[in-house]
């Protein structure tokens, strides 16, 4: 974000129809450029104008360049107490969507991660995904003193993320399970009679009142006694912080489901099995280590082992696929995961961020063996849980159709 946006972000509409036209220019232009003599608005700031320039100031300063002093010459510095003003500052001017923005090119731009440690810090920001992606990659480095303030800002940033996504996760993959486990010719006890009739109304006999089925719908007992398998295999590098965060919230939400037996792997250049610990997701986020190098290979390696009903189980890889293991061995694993009938699901990121940096050349690769690599947003993620389990064509963005991960 820069000083522009985050000042057009706080615009209050109905004050800028009955504002001044031309002295609200000068004010947002005196807001974005910083006041220097050459900036040629001659607008001076007060009150909450002027505190706020003081916040954008600290951060982006002139040119985006962070100094210290007041005429865009502000800082942080690495004061605990100065930035906790400042934390302070922006949560009172600006929504919390920018607050948000301008706390990650805080630790971008000024390297403030390190005071996340302090617990007077962790209580005084704004959490979000990527705070949490931050927190994690400092575990190592956490003193114990902090360590239970960052859980308990994990946990709320998850808890919120669990209310967001796991009433419609469930909604649909519980839809997909069912139709996944219809039989055409069910025995009697089993025929599902209201769908039945359903599919069936163009057989309806008015002479006798009656419609003769054609063919019956309902669920097969064994079907309906053998759970889907779920295996959610997540790149832990640096660069997939986010994605780290949203598959540990699914992946306790699918282990929620009794008809879904789900399984969580992380990898970086050593693989993880952290399944035992998702009925708590900020178990399995501390214990995950952000930034390491990346075998997906031998990731895969590990899940293809774990397979026991290929038919009925669904693999899932998070990753940018920026590969360093070996290569040809990573893409005959994945051919021979799909030859063996599992369902193989390649996302490059899941997260809201968009378009991730990934290994277009691996993402080509993969497209040609039938496995399209694709970003993935939270909200789509259940739709194409669903798509995996029934066999069907995956809902592939419109964005990512066509390039390297054709429908």
């Amino acid at each position: 974000m820069t000083a522009t946006e985050a000042t057009e972000a706080t615009e209050d509409p109905a004050e800028a129809r009955t504002a001044d036209p031309a002295g609200e220019r000068l004010r947002r232009w005196r807001l974005v450029l910083g006041g220097d003599a050459a900036d040629g608005t001659g607008h001076a700031l007060s009150g909450r104008d002027a505190a706020m320039d003081d916040a954008l100031t600290a951060l982006y300063g002139k040119n985006d360049t962070p100094r210290l002093g007041r005429e865009r010459a502000g800082g942080l510095g690495a004061s605990a107490p100065s930035v906790a003003r400042w934390l302070g500052d922006i949560r009172t001017y600006f929504p919390t969507s920018v607050v948000q923005v301008m706390q990650r090119d805080a630790i971008d731009r000024l390297g403030l991660g390190t005071l996340l440690l302090e617990p007077e810090m962790l209580e005084a920001v704004e959490a979000d995904v990527h705070l949490v992606g931050t927190l994690l990659s400092l575990t190592k480095a956490m003193p114990e003193t902090t360590r239970e303030t960052a859980r308990e800002v994990v946990r709320k940033v998850v808890a919120d993320l669990e209310r967001r996504l796991a009433t419609r996760t469930r909604a649909t993959l519980t839809g997909a399970l069912d139709r996944s486990a219809r039989v055409r010719w069910p025995r009697h006890h089993d025929i599902d009679w209201n769908r039945t009739v359903a599919a069936n109304l163009r057989h309806y006999l008015p002479e006798h009142g009656t419609v003769v089925p054609e063919r019956l719908v309902g669920h097969g007992r064994a079907s309906r006694s053998v759970p889907k398998e779920v295996v959610l295999c997540v790149d832990q590098s640096g660069s997939m912080a986010s994605s780290v965060v949203y598959a540990s919230v699914f992946g306790a939400v699918l282990a929620s489901l009794r008809a879904v037996t789900t399984r969580l792997v992380v990898f970086d250049t050593e693989v993880v099995d952290l399944t035992e610990r998702l009925d708590d997701p900020v178990d399995v986020l501390f214990a995950t280590r952000l930034g390491g190098g990346t075998d997906i290979n031998r990731a895969l390696a590990y899940c293809q082992s774990r397979i026991t009903r290929p038919a009925d189980t669904v693999v899932v890889l998070i990753s940018d696929l920026y590969e360093g293991g070996i290569r040809d061995e990573m893409l005959k694993r994945v051919a021979a995961i799909k030859a063996s009938g599992a369902q193989f699901v390649s996302l490059l990121a899941l997260s809201d961020e968009g378009a991730p940096a990934y290994d277009r050349e691996h993402a080509a690769a993969l497209a040609a063996l039938g496995a399209p690599a694709f970003a993935c947003t939270p909200d789509l993620f259940p739709e194409v849980m669903a798509a995996a389990i029934e066999k069907r064509p995956l809902p592939i963005p419109d964005a990512w159709a066509g390039a390297d991960s054709p429908r």
